[in-house]
């Protein structure tokens, strides 16, 4: 071809490219702002964690009493997974979620100080040391913030931001609490024991102590500050992480079964119910928050727990201390499905939200989790082969149909043939059976656990075990 085709042929080419970048032009301005601010910008995130919840709470997952409605309609219009696991007991879930890693390559299979848990000097304790799901974030123009329970490692006013947060405000123990600052309001408890979280609660927001009054509500006060964080960010990207005080006891009163300022700090099992259902009600109005500021459609909504419900299946190696609910929804972008038997654990979430984001994911330390996002978006039809909890040196390990339970490096455990079944009934015991697919499943199993390796323990002992709330170990966090 001749040079003169050549430059013919190019300014042809350029006029084209030309032509066509105005219509693109054209296109875009005809636009509503809202339309090109969609496509400007990755979706708002919020990942909601109830405290202490398994599953088998809810509506949507079968609970014939708890009236949840706003769950069951974020379950009926997005997608809820029937098994989600998790660790059975908090600590190691709330470093699980925001790390995408397991315990056995995060550092903390337990709580600081008690069997299998790190010490409480361990680098591994510190979430500080610790790449979050708002660090990853980050990077794309995202205002962060946390509400809720914390209960992790730092010091007013740099706890919680110091690990990718804008802003947070936090239930705090006495050891949160500003220096010098004396704690006004309610106690769980004794007076001078453990500071109020529902009732007259003790709150630091931003580094500073907020006072309350006895008639303030602490679920209420940290849905508010979501809400207002969502407000006056609307016109960006935001992460909101909220890990609520409900549904951990003590179970009180709410401000919908309040008769009087005397029952607000009784602690009856027959409020657990009430708790459930006003959990559900808070997410109600976080919803109705986003669609008033019109970002419903571009505003992704997780719900999950952080372990087995409290007195019934927390603490316990087993699939009703490790299952917990997952739900996700957001119209137009999570694909409406019935439920679904594919299955997801909390490590899961931080890729996943990455994915979203179109973030980038750690490369230098293993990220257990996968990103759900293209069955969440409909690209695919499945998600994982298997999914894994533990505690200490304990693991539970399940696929669709098997389930091994309690197994550690000195017991291969209790192993099920669950059929199709997720909530424990009619699992079959097949734990001494010859059978040609159960010894195959055995050794599937053996050679995924080799790959997630737990401590060698010896067995506990009755000395041994740490009254419930009470860590051992000088100068372990205080937990629950």
């Amino acid at each position: 071809m001749s040079e003169r085709h050549t430059t013919s042929e190019a300014k042809r080419i350029r006029r084209r490219l030309f032509l066509h970048t105005l219509a693109a032009g054209a296109a875009a301005a005809a636009l509503p702002k809202r339309a090109r601010g969609a496509a400007d910008r990755p979706p708002n995130l919020i990942v909601i964690m109830a405290d202490d919840l398994g599953a088998k709470e809810l509506g949507c997952y079968g609970h014939p009493e708890h009236k949840t409605p706003h769950l069951d309609q974020l379950s009926r219009t997005g997608v809820v997974f029937k098994t989600c696991f998790t660790a059975p007991i908090c600590h190691p879930t709330r470093f699980e979620i925001m790390t995408g890693q397991y315990g056995c390559h995060n550092g903390v299979l337990h709580f600081a100080g008690r069997r299998g848990g790190p010490k409480p000097s361990d680098p591994a304790e510190q979430i500080v040391n610790h790449i979050t799901f708002a660090q990853v974030l980050k990077p794309k123009g995202y205002a962060t913030a946390h509400a809720g329970k914390w209960q992790l490692s730092g010091k007013v006013p740099t706890l919680v931001t110091e690990t990718g947060f804008d802003e947070y405000c936090m239930w705090a123990y006495k050891n949160n609490l500003p220096p010098s600052v004396e704690h006004t309001g309610g106690w769980e408890g004794r007076v001078g024991g453990k500071t109020s979280r529902f009732w007259h609660p003790s709150i630091v927001q931003n580094g500073k102590y907020r006072p309350t009054k006895p008639d303030d509500y602490g679920p209420d006060i940290f849905t508010n500050f979501a809400i207002d964080f969502a407000t006056r960010n609307k016109h960006k990207p935001f992460f909101i992480y909220y890990p609520m005080a409900f549904t951990h006891a003590p179970y009180y009163t709410t401000p919908d079964t309040t008769k009087s300022p005397d029952d607000r700090f009784k602690h009856l099992k027959a409020n657990f119910q009430c708790n459930v259902e006003y959990m559900d009600k808070l997410v109600g109005r976080i919803v109705a928050a986003v669609e008033k500021l019109g970002l419903r459609d571009r505003t992704i909504i997780f719900f999950t727990g952080d372990n087995g419900t409290g007195g019934s299946g927390k603490g316990q190696v087993t699939e009703l201390g490790a299952r917990v609910p997952m739900i996700v929804n957001c119209p137009g972008t999570v694909k409406q499905r019935p439920p679904t038997d594919e299955l997801v654990d909390t490590a899961d979430v931080m890729p996943t939200l990455a994915d979203f984001a179109g973030a980038a994911v750690p490369k230098d330390r293993p990220i257990d989790g996968r990103s759900i996002a293209p069955f969440l978006r409909g690209a695919a039809d499945a998600t994982k082969e298997w999914v894994f909890a533990y505690l200490a040196d304990g693991r539970i390990l399940r696929t669709k149909r098997w389930l091994l339970e309690r197994n550690t490096p000195r017991r291969f455990g209790r192993l099920f043939d669950c059929g199709t079944s997720r909530d424990g009934t009619d699992y079959k015991d097949v734990t001494d059976s010859t059978a040609p697919e159960v010894a195959a499943i055995k050794k599937k199993f053996a050679a995924i656990l080799a790959k997630l390796p737990a401590p060698d323990l010896p067995p506990p002992k009755p000395k041994d075990r740490p009254r419930r709330g009470k860590p051992k170990g000088k100068g372990a966090r205080k937990t629950e």
